[in-house]
């Protein structure tokens, strides 16, 4: 009788242990590269908590590369942010060969675009799977080689603004009340880095509202620059309009108009860092990125042409054109 209660017992902690391996995901160590934005630290304190749940649970910081560049927006906040992150228990490392040996999955949150592509060729060497804060890369070439690079090493990647996540941005798709979807205007501050093309640096919260609103298939893109506003309208295939209002100058804060076929609704002004790190978290778990390649580029294509619209009076500027000149220079940045 003893020995079947033995036997019974450890069949009950075999099960259960199975059960408790199947139901808690393998813990999974994540690296940062770029310790130069307020990003670090937030999402640091994201995945870190101990009471993190969901797309959230079992994912730590453990390591961090400071890097950083001559951009003031780098150079002036990396000492500040790497010790804060140091602070958090992460620990310091001077190379990203070396940070790769010690973590599973990558986040590169350098505040200069200008060097992801550098710094993202070599963590797709490695294999592991990687996101990419904004701006994906500091040129719209840049942000073609990139994708191309992560496939001839297959590995997945993604990017995004965490303007796309927001609660009250999402509320406005799929709204009964306001219906098919015919119009947006999205706005935002509006600041510029010397270095990389201007809507690339901030913009990009707004721009990426957006798309996410509008979808892909713009085919047209003009701008119209001044001191206080920025403002730069699309033309979709389907004949909708969409627009990006940068705010220079003067009251900052973000949102959103949907013109629907039923109804008009103004909503979007919140940013989540949480629900992004939430789809990040969910990215290394499952490996499918929640953007996809193709309208990564596209947004970037938008915000380049929008540049080329600038240079040439504000007329309208094709993005099929933009892009064709951009994949030739992608070409030779992917040897």
């Amino acid at each position: 009788m003893k020995q079947v209660l033995l036997l019974a017992a450890a069949l009950f902690l075999s099960l259960a242990g199975s059960a408790l391996s199947q139901d808690t995901p393998k813990p999974l160590r994540a690296g940062i590269i770029g310790l130069d934005t307020s990003h670090v630290p937030a999402f640091t304190k994201l995945f870190n908590n101990p009471k993190a749940d969901g797309d959230l649970a079992g994912i730590k910081v453990v390591a961090g590369y400071p890097g950083g560049t001559d951009m003031p927006a780098s150079k002036d906040r990396v000492a500040k942010f790497t010790e804060q992150v140091r602070g958090m228990g992460v620990e310091i490392v001077d190379s990203i060969s070396k940070l790769l040996e010690k973590v599973d999955v990558v986040l590169i949150e350098s505040v200069d675009g200008r060097i992801h592509l550098k710094e993202a060729r070599e963590v797709f060497q490695s294999g592991k799977l990687v996101y990419i804060d904004k701006p994906i890369a500091g040129t719209l070439p840049e942000t073609i080689a990139l994708f191309e690079l992560a496939k001839k090493h297959h590995v997945k990647t993604w990017s995004s603004s965490s303007s796309r996540f927001g609660a009250d941005l999402l509320a406005l798709k799929g709204n009964e009340e306001i219906g098919d979807i015919l119009g947006v205007t999205t706005w935002g501050p509006c600041s510029y880095q010397s270095g990389t093309p201007d809507l690339f640096f901030y913009a990009i919260h707004g721009v990426e509202s957006l798309f996410t609103l509008m979808g892909t298939g713009c085919e047209t893109v003009s701008r119209s620059k001044g001191p206080i506003t920025d403002q730069v309208t699309g033309v979709w295939k389907d004949g909708r309009i969409g627009t990006y209002r940068g705010i220079v100058r003067g009251k900052s804060e973000f949102g959103a108009i949907v013109y629907g076929s039923k109804g008009v609704r103004q909503g979007a002004k919140t940013i989540s860092y949480e629900a992004l790190c939430r789809q990040i978290g969910k990215f290394f778990r499952t490996g499918e990125p929640p953007v996809s390649e193709a309208e990564t580029i596209e947004i970037f294509t938008f915000m380049e042409a929008a540049d080329e619209s600038l240079r040439q009076g504000g007329k309208p500027v094709a993005l099929a054109d933009v892009l064709a000149k951009a994949k030739i220079e992608a070409a030779k940045l992917v040897q």
